[in-house]
């Protein structure tokens, strides 16, 4: 499965209605999105916890209303062909999903977001087969999963984004006992030199999920299939698709 990270993000400004769009328009079998919580405990599509890298002016997503949020421009900063573009909703995105396709919601904020986030899936439960969730915390992802059973969740690792490889190499087993422990469907996991066939066999043989992040090179994005990876991440999915059918 090739995921479009934030939407088409290369040809999009990320996490838009316009970017998420694109990516089901030239077929991508799933998108990932950021959500945040507002003051007013509205879910948004956003990475940052301010807008200032992607909009027009500077608000923190958890301090301002939804109708503060609605009046930043995060087109502009892409093109002036974007210009006007707004950050949406959950409910928004949750409305475009193609059949047979799925939505990876990363959690970028805490636990609060949980209620509000069960309150909105009550009216979308025919799409539990088409949403997944991913988080870097393992409490939030926990307890998500606690309270949603039916939806896939994974843990988001940086491995040796940060760690050294031998230290990650000596922690499989304590991050599979973790994932055994909280009832979790896999990991996601940078695309670092870690991430080869023998630790991508580690956890298929116990019946996990290995998703990637994020991968724009077709080489490696290859060679990872071939490994087994169940899920590349990528900012330019429609393009690695096709270079990919050239190799």
């Amino acid at each position: 499965m090739i995921i479009a990270h934030r939407g088409e993000s290369y040809d999009a400004p990320e996490n838009s209605l316009a970017a998420i769009n694109k990516a089901w328009i030239k077929g991508a079998e799933a998108v990932e999105i950021d959500v945040q919580i507002t003051s007013d405990n509205n879910i948004v599509v956003i990475h940052d916890k301010r807008t200032k890298r992607t909009g027009n002016r500077n608000i923190k997503i958890s301090k301002a209303s939804i109708k503060e949020i609605k009046t930043i421009d995060i087109g502009i900063k892409f093109s002036d062909f974007y210009s006007g573009e707004k950050i949406p909703l959950l409910e928004e995105v949750l409305k475009t999903i193609p059949y047979k396709c799925k939505l990876i919601i990363e959690i970028k904020c805490g636990i609060n977001i949980i209620s509000p986030l069960e309150n909105i899936l009550k009216n979308h439960g025919y799409l539990y087969n088409h949403i997944e969730f991913i988080s870097f915390d393992l409490d939030t992802i926990s307890l998500l999963k606690k309270k949603l059973p039916r939806y896939k969740m994974f843990w988001l690792l940086n491995l040796d984004y940060y760690w050294p490889s031998w230290l990650v190499i000596r922690n499989k087993a304590k991050i599979l006992r973790k994932l055994k422990r909280n009832n979790l469907d896999g990991i996601n996991c940078w695309a670092g030199n870690i991430l080869n066939k023998e630790f991508i066999d580690f956890f298929k043989n116990h019946n996990y999920k290995i998703y990637s992040w994020t991968i724009n090179d077709p080489g490696k994005a290859k060679k990872l299939l071939i490994n087994g990876i169940d899920a590349i991440t990528t900012d330019r999915a429609a393009w690695l698709k096709e270079q990919l059918n050239k190799i």
